[in-house]
């Protein structure tokens, strides 16, 4: 899971959004792509579904976009990049094979069940391989992601106030409200230590009144016998830990522990080796020298941040466990994308 401040439709448009715009309908969003042909470009989703379809009650901002815009999108790959594996990453890494210009790699994090439902059949229709960092302890189970957890109890309750960390309360009289408020709670939690943050997350149920139907979140997330059926048709997975913690809020053992136990996990299911990881949250405060280092002594040879890419192939091979991706959010219109995935993404504020 992560977030940003994204662009959000309104009736006059911005500035910033007619220069996009612009941009993409005269084509000048491409000018100079040649000199970034020698790049790796990766795309981060992580659901693939309607925002705002009746009833959604698990966290809104985690959903990637729409699976109409995710065909768009991946139109557009198809005219203007090389699509490929993490595994022709690796064998690249390896110096066993070169990587065709404007190579391009599509990720996703998580495990969540619209993955199969929604993207799974559109990468088929393009011929798409693509890699899904499964957080192992939440696959087939009732377990639900923190961010998951607290919208459903915000959509639900009838309350009208919840505390914060630092003794602070927060009170809503509207659902636009009620809707900002919760994303701030759910962002405090990821400034937390684990245990603290669990904690709190613990508690909210009760806090807000809210008792959660058994096997609720269970129909979020994928199964293995999913699993393997896409991992049998091109599609490959990585480790994103056993429960999602940041890394650097844990002790070092704990989160070897969480990185080696999701490759020994995923691989026990699909019956195969598992070289590519990603780490939670991705940002640079979550991630050290450190944590890359304990990745690598734990078998994985390549590692994916979430800071804004594309990167250079040179920028690559210097330190394959520092890898970029370019996020992607529902908020995004094709012009957006078209600009995440285009070098001046890396001047783009997080």
């Amino acid at each position: 899971m992560h977030t940003i401040s994204s662009p959000t439709n309104s009736r006059r448009p911005s500035l910033g959004k007619k220069i996009i715009s612009f941009a993409f309908n005269t084509g000048l969003i491409r000018v100079g792509r040649g000199i970034w042909k020698k790049s790796l470009t990766v795309l981060n989703y992580h659901r693939i579904d309607d925002p705002y379809r009746k009833g959604i009650d698990s966290f809104q901002p985690n959903i990637s976009a729409h699976p109409d815009e995710f065909k768009r999108q991946m139109e557009y790959l198809e005219r203007w990049f090389n699509v490929v594996s993490v595994r022709e990453v690796a064998i690249w890494l390896e110096g066993k094979a070169s990587l065709p210009d404007f190579a391009a790699l599509i990720t996703f994090d998580d495990g969540y069940l619209d993955n199969y439902i929604n993207a799974y059949p559109i990468l088929r229709q393009h011929n798409f391989p693509a890699v899904i960092y499964l957080a192992a302890g939440h696959i087939d189970t009732d377990k639900p992601f923190y961010w998951d957890l607290a919208a459903y109890c915000f959509t639900h309750t009838k309350k009208d106030h919840v505390s914060f960390p630092g003794g602070t309360e927060r009170s809503w009289g509207t659902s636009d409200e009620l809707l900002q408020i919760s994303k701030e709670w759910i962002e405090a939690m990821k400034i937390l230590p684990e245990t603290e943050k669990q904690g709190w997350v613990s508690r909210l149920p009760e806090e807000l009144n809210i008792s959660i139907p058994k096997n609720f979140f269970k129909n979020l997330m994928m199964n293995w016998d999913q699993v393997r059926e896409m991992h049998g048709n091109g599609i490959d997975f990585g480790g994103h830990t056993i429960n999602h913690p940041i890394l650097t809020r844990i002790a070092p053992e704990a989160a070897r522990t969480e990185i080696a136990g999701s490759k020994v996990q995923i691989e026990r299911e699909l019956g195969e080796t598992i070289t590519s990881f990603a780490y939670p949250n991705g940002m640079k405060a979550d991630v050290n020298s450190q944590i890359e280092k304990i990745t690598a002594e734990s078998g994985f040879k390549t590692a994916f941040t979430l800071q804004n890419g594309p990167a250079t192939l040179r920028e690559t091979r210097r330190n394959p466990y520092a890898i970029r991706r370019s996020f992607i959010s529902h908020k995004h219109t094709l012009a957006h994308f078209s600009t995440l995935i285009s070098p001046f993404n890396r001047i783009r504020p997080t």
